[in-house]
């Protein structure tokens, strides 16, 4: 990162060799939790799409990472801000979504402004994460958020592998619910 914005040679082309896999990890796994089949070609426009946003503005959104998390947590949230607002813009019904790439197109109708708004809502997330109890609040952040296999979440938590998928499970049921009590009390 620190390459790419003092501008070293090469230093983009290492930057996306090392964080593509992530990105298509999270597109995928975006794609499959809302029901959507994507084309290798709609993968690649999303792809393309995180790695634009990152370069817009001389690296921004790069220069706006404050070390709070590893950076592949940081880049995991944009890019799944990135896929969610494109898929609410180009239609999240089907089996099949036309994803074309358009850099400033606003968002077909106020719903999908709504949703993007709280995906993106740092706070609500806190909250909804504070709510549950520790393995399960790690179980989430590593399973969601850094996109790690059960085994390696198993290794990291000492959770049973066979039990993080019933975690996971638990924790979203509990952030489902949470979600309507924050709702009810705005």
């Amino acid at each position: 990162m620190r390459e790419c914005l003092d501008g070293e040679p090469r230093s983009w082309d290492k930057f996306v060799d090392r964080f593509i896999g992530l990105v298509l990890h999270v597109i995928r796994h975006t794609a499959r939790s809302k029901s959507l089949q994507l084309t290798p070609q709609d993968e690649e426009d999303l792809a393309s799409e995180f790695f634009l946003t990152i370069l817009r503005e001389d690296y921004s959104v790069l220069r706006k990472f404050r070390g709070e998390s590893s950076l592949a947590t940081y880049l995991t949230v944009i890019a799944r801000r990135v896929v969610v607002r494109e898929l609410l813009r180009h239609g999240k019904s089907g089996k099949s979504v036309d994803v074309t790439v358009s850099h400033r197109e606003p968002l077909a109708d106020p719903s999908a402004a709504a949703a993007e708004q709280r995906i993106s809502d740092r706070e609500e997330v806190e909250q909804l994460m504070h709510r549950l109890s520790g393995s399960e609040a790690d179980v989430v952040r590593l399973y969601h958020l850094e996109g790690k296999s059960y085994r390696e979440i198993s290794r990291a938590t000492g959770v049973p592998e066979n039990s993080v998928g019933p975690t996971l499970s638990r924790a979203r049921a509990k952030m489902r619910y949470a979600v309507g009590d924050l709702s009810a009390s705005k």
